[in-house]
């Protein structure tokens, strides 16, 4: 749970213009960030990482914001755009999660487990750019695919960034880049949140003026 990427304000006219394949894709990032969540949450749980139990929380959103894509496909544009809009919603709730999260470590005084957050979170990063990876060519549809492609896009960077807390702890002993890195995570899926509301929000507009 990065920048803005595209600027995807196009409307799709029609329900038949849902790409060949993004159904499979959605199946398939689905099924990935349901394991990666049962196993990144018992990790972040033993190993003391808020930003490894931030990671699990965006899986979990994740797999819900992609059973709803999957949910509408086929749908009129406003439903698919009402659901864009649930996701952005969740996508922010994730995001206040994880800062509550982090504030609880920092006040314990957690000091995370190093190894375990470099051995989960690169299995975690392999997960994400495969999910990545499907999700890219359907980047530039409505808001509800766009919403799908942030969710993979915050989690590779939100990967990258547990790797470099894992080093950080690792190199001095201090639990703060792992705060650190949860932080930016939780601000990564509050922007995310914006972004899929606002495009949510300019597609419901554009339908009721026609």
């Amino acid at each position: 749970m990065g920048a803005k990427c595209c600027s995807c304000e196009t409307l799709s006219p029609t329900t038949k213009d849902i790409p060949v394949g993004y159904k499979r894709a959605l199946w398939g990032v689905l099924v990935i960030n349901a394991a990666m969540f049962i196993a990144e949450i018992g990790a972040g749980i033993v190993s003391g990482s808020a930003s490894l139990q931030g990671d699990a929380l965006d899986f979990l959103g994740d797999s819900f914001n992609y059973a709803i894509s999957l949910f509408v496909i086929g749908f009129s544009l406003q439903a698919r755009a009402r659901a864009a809009l649930v996701k952005g919603l969740t996508m922010g709730l994730l995001g206040v999660w994880v800062i509550f999260i982090t504030l609880w470590h920092i006040i314990s005084g957690t000091l995370p487990e190093a190894q375990t957050m470099g051995v989960i979170g690169s299995i975690a990063l392999v997960a994400n750019i495969v999910s990545f990876l499907l999700l890219w060519r359907f980047r530039s549809g409505d808001a509800n695919m766009h919403s799908a492609w942030i969710c993979s896009r915050n989690d590779v960077i939100g990967n990258f960034a547990v790797l470099l807390a894992a080093l950080g702890v690792f190199n001095v002993a201090k639990g703060w880049p792992d705060y650190g890195v949860a932080a930016v995570m939780a601000i990564l899926a509050l922007q995310g949140a914006w972004v899929s509301i606002r495009m949510a929000l300019g597609e419901l507009r554009s339908l009721a003026t026609e």
